[in-house]
């Protein structure tokens, strides 16, 4: 039986993907939890969405659209469109947030945290995505 030897450059992708796959579960158990609770109807959504300026019957539908952007993400051959798709939807968070003058840190940028968070996995679980956008080192600079 022959010993197949693996390359030094397997482990390190394999170790990228793995750490993507933790990265990429916190906001994804938190949006499939957002948007789960939409549909519930109980009283801090309704709330939320009165705060807001929404028709609280709009809520399974935004639930609905946020589950479907996540199945998107979670999805290896859709991830990266599942990822433009849930950009645009915690942008749309945000101007909400920004539209009713909530606090920044804990409301307004939130979206973006969320966002960081999936882009962060996301990078790290696809090297075809790592390849497009490389993170370099500064490159020395001539001296003359």
């Amino acid at each position: 039986m022959e010993l197949v030897q693996s390359t030094p450059f397997a482990r390190p992708a394999r170790l990228s993907a793995r750490a993507g796959v933790i990265v990429s579960a916190l906001p994804v158990l938190f949006l499939i939890f957002d948007g789960a609770i939409k549909f519930s109807h109980i009283a801090p959504v309704s709330d939320a969405f009165a705060h807001l300026g929404l028709p609280a019957g709009l809520a399974s539908g935004i639930g609905l659209l946020e589950l479907a952007c996540v199945a998107a993400y979670v999805w290896p051959r859709s991830a990266a469109l599942g990822a433009l798709l849930l950009t645009g939807f915690l942008g749309g968070a945000i101007c909400l947030h920004v539209r009713v003058g909530d606090p920044l840190f804990s409301h307004v940028l939130f979206p973006v945290y969320v966002g960081a968070l999936l882009w962060a996995g996301l990078w790290l679980r696809e090297p075809r995505l790592r390849a497009l956008l490389p993170l370099r080192e500064r490159e020395p600079v001539a001296k003359s």
